[in-house]
């Protein structure tokens, strides 16, 4: 299946960047915290014999610009200009914070034939603490001290509650590479949970897409209760465990080839 690689300009200018590969309905894939375009080419490559698979760099990411100034409209923005250019309307499907993506895309009536959500991050009971309120600011003054890697320690252990010995064991591998090279986005992904990672209930309330909540079986206790609480805000939600599966589900695609393609199409 041959990938093609493309930019649209967004509302404000920017351009974002993504791969097309296969044919079919179009699926854009949104990706989270420290994931770009080839985070989510593999759930592209294991839709594409059903549907045009869309992976794209979310801005500040990959080839994708920054744009002048960060905002969560800029963000739905983004992808709202995707949707209109494989043909005003497509499937969606987000992992993590694109999954908190794409439901604010969703709420905010971008045009989309059904949505799937992955164990987006909302923190809605006491399995762990909420993030402080001043996370944003503190992540965001690391970066701006070209710190990245306290600033995505910082994000990893305090949003999401990653164990911070687990994160130290991190930094010493060479992959901890990845992490501080998209540090300077985490900033937006904190910007899209919003402060204490708080269900917006009232917004998710107005999604009219079909939509179908994930998580996975082997995930911690916070994200599924975020996922249960989802499917149970928006109308008519259905909502589906992955046996076997954790927060990384993406490393294996496969196991999610069934649902969304019964699903999305």
């Amino acid at each position: 299946m041959t990938t093609s690689f493309e930019t649209v300009t967004s509302a404000d200018g920017t351009p974002i960047a993504f791969d097309r590969t296969g044919d079919g309905i179009p699926v854009i894939l949104v990706g989270g915290a420290f994931n770009d375009r080839t985070t989510v080419a593999g759930l592209a490559a294991t839709l594409s014999p059903d549907f045009t698979a869309i992976a794209y760099d979310r801005r500040g990411r990959g080839d994708s610009g920054p744009g002048a100034v960060y905002s969560v409209e800029r963000e739905v923005e983004d992808l709202a200009a995707l949707i209109d250019h494989v043909g005003g309307s497509a499937a969606v499907f987000g992992h993590s914070s694109g999954a908190v993506l794409a439901l604010e895309a969703a709420a905010r009536g971008v045009a989309m034939t059904s949505l799937a959500v992955y164990e987006p991050p909302y923190v809605v009971d006491d399995s762990r603490p909420k993030p402080a309120a001043d996370i944003f600011d503190r992540v965001r003054a690391l970066i701006a001290d070209g710190n990245r890697d306290d600033a995505a320690e910082l994000f990893l252990v305090e949003a999401a509650a990653t164990p911070a010995e687990v994160v130290k064991g991190m930094r010493d591998d060479p992959f901890w590479a990845w992490f501080t090279g998209l540090a300077h986005t985490l900033p937006y992904d904190l910007a899209l949970c919003g402060p204490g990672s708080v269900l917006p209930a009232g917004r998710l309330a107005k999604i009219t897409a079909p939509t179908l909540v994930l998580d996975g079986g082997e995930s911690d206790a916070w994200m599924r209760a975020g996922a249960r609480a989802v499917a149970e805000t928006v109308p008519g939600a259905r909502y589906v465990t992955v046996e076997g599966q954790d927060h990384g589900v993406l490393h294996q695609p496969d196991v999610l080839r069934g649902l969304l393609t019964e699903f999305l199409r």
